[in-house]
């Protein structure tokens, strides 16, 4: 069996980039799909920047996913609409929606538009379920409501709504292309390369580290978390051909094209040692998981991979998104929702970077948290 993520464990072409001397105009710390977004915004518009990734491209968060795409943050639509309130709600659910769109044009087979199912474990999360299906109509947003689900599914869930402009994903093939878009506009992208926002060599940085971002900018209010994940062997029966998630996002998961289950959550197991930035798994949270599979499969195929992420959660859930010090500047803290949110603030912060101050900054702005502590 295999520890490392199954995303990153793909063949990869290396990325071909265009280095440059001397100082940058901006750089950019972190190759996720936040970083090489804003790498590909600043590049296309003749910004000398230059990206600088600890590891490979996608070797944090960005390949170590579970391979979902999701329009909306963290938050459930009828939950955000009271916390943000009605239009910073579909602000949010607008910016998701059009990044989803962006995403599929510039992934080519790493995303299958395929919808996603949000399933009700008990009578609570039902009526959540009807709460969140209701605000989403009512506004406008596609969402179908599922009375009748398939076995398995029909003795563990009582219901779900379908949201099915949502898609799977084949998230480090994904950003790794992303990559390749930045630095064919001219993006100088340098892996294997850590750096600290003090030793940069530029006029502006950019801190796109979502999980790791306690570490680069301590100042702010974000919590490093652990997700855990595993695939299984290829199945014969095709079961779940979209993705799933339920009892709030602790439990997730989709078969891929070839058949093998990618499954993870049950963070829920040890709250306590799954706020870390240590990317292990655990036997506690793996044992939880195995159950899961058992209940989805009606058995327990071979496991051929077992990985963990670090994410980013922020106090309100929602991303941060702006300058934090005087020409330093943060795009992170997904709460666990951050591949179609990822791609949309990376273009976000360059657009501010550029003088672009759109709407969806006022509502992300880090100062919310800072000035909150």
């Amino acid at each position: 069996m295999n520890d490392n993520s199954f995303w990153l464990d793909e063949p990869r072409d290396d990325i071909v980039t265009r280095r440059f001397d001397g100082r940058a105009e901006v750089a950019v710390i972190g190759g996720g799909v936040t970083g090489c977004s804003a790498a590909l915004t600043l590049a296309q518009r003749g910004v000398r920047v230059r990206l600088h990734e600890a590891r490979e491209i996608a070797g944090g968060a960005s390949g170590r996913n579970g391979g979902f795409a999701l329009r909306g943050a963290t938050l459930p639509y009828d939950e955000a609409r009271v916390a943000l309130g009605p239009e910073r709600a579909r602000t949010v659910m607008e910016l998701t929606e059009r990044s989803l769109d962006r995403l599929e044009s510039l992934a080519g087979d790493a995303f299958r538009r395929v919808g996603s199912y949000r399933l009700a474990h008990d009578p609570a999360e039902l009526e959540a379920l009807r709460r969140e299906h209701d605000a989403l109509r009512d506004d406008g947003f596609a969402v179908e409501w599922v009375e009748a689900l398939t076995p398995p599914l029909d003795a563990l869930y009582l219901g779900a709504i379908l949201h099915p402009d949502d898609g799977s994903l084949h998230p480090a093939r994904w950003v790794r292309r992303l990559a390749a878009h930045a630095a064919a506009a001219g993006a100088d992208i340098r892996e294997h390369d850590p750096i600290s926002v003090g030793d940069v060599d530029a006029e502006l940085v950019v801190v796109a580290g979502d999980g790791f971002i306690p570490q680069l900018l301590p100042e702010l209010p974000v919590r490093s978390t652990r997700g855990q994940v595993l695939a299984t062997e290829p199945l014969a029966d095709r079961l779940y051909d979209r993705p799933h998630y339920a009892r709030g996002g602790y439990d997730y998961w989709h078969q891929l094209p070839d058949g093998r289950l990618v499954i993870g959550g049950n963070r829920d197991a040890s709250f306590d040692t799954e706020d870390t930035d240590v990317e292990e798994t655990t036997d506690t949270v793996q044992a939880r998981i195995d159950a899961l599979v058992e209940e989805l499969v009606g058995r327990r195929p071979a496991v051929t991979h077992r990985w963990a992420g670090i994410w980013g959660t922020t106090p309100d859930l929602m991303p941060l998104v702006g300058e934090v010090r005087e020409n330093v500047w943060v795009a992170g803290g997904y709460s666990g929702h951050g591949n179609a949110l990822g791609l949309a603030c990376g273009d976000l912060v360059a657009r501010a970077i550029l003088g672009d101050r759109v709407a969806e900054l006022e509502i992300f702005d880090p100062a919310r948290a800072t000035l909150a502590r």
